[in-house]
């Protein structure tokens, strides 16, 4: 029913930037907020950053004056810039949708997830 699909992930050298998109489709009648989660080889998935539809965001300790979120709740779209990549954000980067509301189930909310994208940092 909803689909979320990414783009933007690749290779880059350290100091450098990328820049993660996310797009969702759907009979979408809101999203409460979006995000971006990554994970890394043997470690737990993790929140990297976050942003409601009212423009309030938040971002792990490891990424804050590094990355920014952006969203377009027009376009039920959600962007991560990435500055200043450090070796140690590698990771697979997956696109989040939460408390997705329907048009045709007004009553009931559920998250979504992307597929995910790889980000790798090295030289």
């Amino acid at each position: 029913q909803v689909q979320l699909v990414e783009s933007g992930g690749g290779l880059v050298l350290p100091g450098g930037s990328l820049r993660l998109s996310c797009a969702a489709s759907g009979s979408i009648r809101n999203i409460n907020a979006m995000g971006w989660y990554r994970q890394a080889p043997g470690k737990q998935r993790e929140l990297v950053a976050r942003i409601t539809s009212g423009g309030s965001t938040n971002y792990a300790d490891s990424v804050k004056g590094r990355f920014t979120i952006s969203r377009d709740n027009a376009k039920n779209t959600v962007s991560l810039q990435m500055n200043s990549l450090k070796p140690e954000d590698t990771a697979v980067y997956y696109c989040n949708a939460e408390n997705v509301v329907l048009y045709g189930t007004p009553w009931y909310s559920t998250d979504y997830w992307g597929q995910g994208t790889q980000v790798t940092v090295s030289s």
